[in-house]
């Protein structure tokens, strides 16, 4: 027993030594990337963490409940323009952010309800159309929401949002933290980060919870998981209302953290890179759609980088950055599904499942 006990205890230190240096290594990040890549990093990773937020709350629908969801980024929209709204000159109000956060993500919760209720009955490739026809429409009605009231502003966006405002400390400033100078983007960093975490968190208590099973079993068999006693109807409703809520959430965030938004940040294009994010990482596994979401969000800002790169592959050529960055991007996708067809990090009932297929 007592040989066993210290095994356990070395365990258990083990654990914790790894936790305290991840958390240190997360927390001196951003000061490790300006030093090393550039202040323009930091801004870099800030997205990434919020397309964190936003595959982890789209994993809930694709990868748990196995709904495909095309107009994932309609409640991204939905949260960004509630901040926008209510933070900025364009109504006058200025809520504080613990009014304006929960609005938009209760906002895009309901949208997620209106979304759901009447594609309960469809499956398949006919979901992924309709929820990508929802996602359109939702980009069009904020682009002409400016007449005859001037809602939205139109395709001109909304300019001057005012920045997350903390009790009175702002992330739109530098701030000076403990003998530290933080800059806007180190600040939004450490917010988004904190985020992230609880995300997380949510996302695992959901997937060991009876919830999270039953998501499971709509996505293996539908008809099985009804003759089990599973109220799919309101297991599907909750897993768009779960996923457009973080979608929501991660919509304020982008919106404080930019200080401007418009429709074309909202396009079709976002959602597909938000389902690649997961389906690179590994669909239905938290830590594979973490890894997705980084990849897919800093390799093609470091392919912006490609002159030299250019040279060598095609001479004197030219080829605009922006296409040699998704042609290269869609080329590493393609070969992901011939070769990783489960993802980078594939959960353990995926990866068994590719096997017995393979089989």
């Amino acid at each position: 027993m007592n040989v066993l006990d210290t095994l356990t205890g070395k365990a258990k230190s083990r654990v914790w030594l790894t936790a305290a240096l991840l958390l240190l290594g997360l927390v001196l990040l951003p000061f490790l990337v300006e030093a090393s890549l550039g202040k323009s990093w930091v801004r870099i990773i800030d997205l990434a963490l919020l397309y964190i937020m936003l595959a982890l709350g789209l994993n809930i629908v694709v990868g748990y409940a196995g709904l495909l969801d095309l107009g994932y980024v309609a409640f991204y929209a939905v949260g960004a323009y509630c901040w926008a709204l209510l933070a900025s000159p364009q109504f006058g109000l200025n809520l504080p952010f613990w009014i304006i956060l929960p609005a938009g993500a209760a906002i895009a919760a309901l949208f997620g309800v209106l979304l759901g209720t009447p594609t309960l009955r469809l499956r398949g490739d006919y979901l992924a159309i309709v929820t990508l026809g929802f996602g359109e429409i939702i980009r069009i009605f904020i682009n002409n929401l400016n007449a005859p009231i001037n809602i939205t502003n139109g395709p001109q966006g909304i300019t001057l949002i005012e920045p997350m405002s903390i009790f009175g400390f702002s992330l739109g400033k530098t701030q000076d933290v403990l003998g530290l100078t933080l800059s806007s983007p180190h600040l939004y960093y450490y917010l988004f980060l904190l985020c992230v975490a609880l995300v997380v968190f949510v996302c695992v208590r959901l997937e060991n919870s009876r919830i999270g099973r039953a998501w499971v079993a709509i996505r293996e068999d539908e008809m099985a998981a009804a003759a089990a006693g599973i109220n799919t109807r309101n297991i599907k409703l909750l897993a768009f209302a779960m996923g457009a809520t973080f979608g929501g959430l991660s919509g304020g965030l982008f919106a404080s953290f930019q200080g401007f938004v418009s429709p074309e940040s909202f396009n079709l294009m976002e959602s597909i890179m938000i389902l690649s994010m997961i389906v690179l990482g590994g669909m239905g596994n938290i830590p594979g759609v973490i890894l997705g979401a980084i990849l897919v969000t800093v390799i093609p800002e470091a392919l912006r980088y490609t002159g030299d790169l250019q040279r060598v592959l095609f001479g004197q050529v030219y080829i605009d950055p922006a296409d040699l960055r998704m042609l290269l991007f869609g080329i590493a996708l393609v070969m992901m599904m011939l070769f990783r067809p489960a993802g980078l990090l594939p959960s353990k009932q995926r990866k068994r499942e590719f096997a017995e297929d393979a089989a």
